[in-house]
């Protein structure tokens, strides 16, 4: 009789448990999806310089820098300056067109894992709670931290943690390992965020990183300027 009353009591416990955490869960994420709202209308005031390095191997292959706004609640990026790695002397012109050939690859392949990166780093209302519901995604208290731990968020297999402020519940860092079109295909993306004068929520700087290719996409934002 006192073994199952120690049950009924165990299983009372690890019920209320599990409810305050789930309480705790629609907290972050209701509080994260207004920030994020909130932080994309703030941007819409901007414009700012968004600088990206395109590196194969560790060897800058393309730096580019594009002024940035908000146009219809989308990034409009255009092209400020590109500044391409160049080969000089009689090697250099025998490798301009295998060079060329292979800039195209790179460029293309640099595009896609950019844009990958960009539905991790500017989360979905939508997909948030959907993986809520489907119960992929744990809270993980850390140190002056919380993180949000969702796995199967973009793509099947995939991981992501989006660490916040505990009492803005502001974005910190997103740390992510996906892929591009195969699993074997592996990308790796980090993400900082940083808040203006008037506290606007923003990244900072992305780092991708498309393992099978061996080549990374660095973008940093900065200069922001009210309109």
């Amino acid at each position: 009789m006192k073994i199952c009353k120690l049950a009924i009591v165990a299983c009372c416990l690890v019920g209320v448990s599990a409810f305050a955490q789930n309480q705790q869960l629609e907290e972050k994420l209701m509080a994260l999806k207004q920030n994020q709202a909130n932080n994309k209308q703030k941007l819409a005031q901007y414009t700012w310089t968004e600088t990206e390095t395109i590196s194969v191997k560790g060897s800058v292959k393309d730096t580019k820098v594009y002024t940035v706004q908000m146009v219809n609640g989308q990034q409009q990026k255009t092209e400020v300056s590109n500044q391409q790695a160049q080969q000089s002397g009689r090697e250099g012109r025998l490798k301009e067109r295998a060079v060329a050939h292979a800039k195209d690859e790179y460029t293309q392949y640099g595009q896609s894992i950019a844009a990958l990166a960009k539905q991790y780093t500017t989360p979905d209302p939508d997909k948030l709670m959907q993986a809520k519901q489907a119960g992929n995604i744990s809270l993980v208290p850390g140190q002056g931290t919380v993180a949000l731990v969702i796995k199967n968020y973009v793509k099947q297999g995939d991981s992501v943690t989006f660490t916040l402020d505990p009492q803005s519940k502001q974005m910190q860092n997103v740390k992510v390992a996906s892929y591009l079109n195969d699993p074997k295909d592996a990308v790796t993306i980090s993400a900082e965020f940083a808040q203006l004068p008037d506290g606007t929520n923003h990244v900072a700087s992305t780092l991708i990183n498309g393992v099978s290719k061996q080549l990374t996409v660095n973008d940093a934002n900065s200069n922001y300027q009210k309109q």
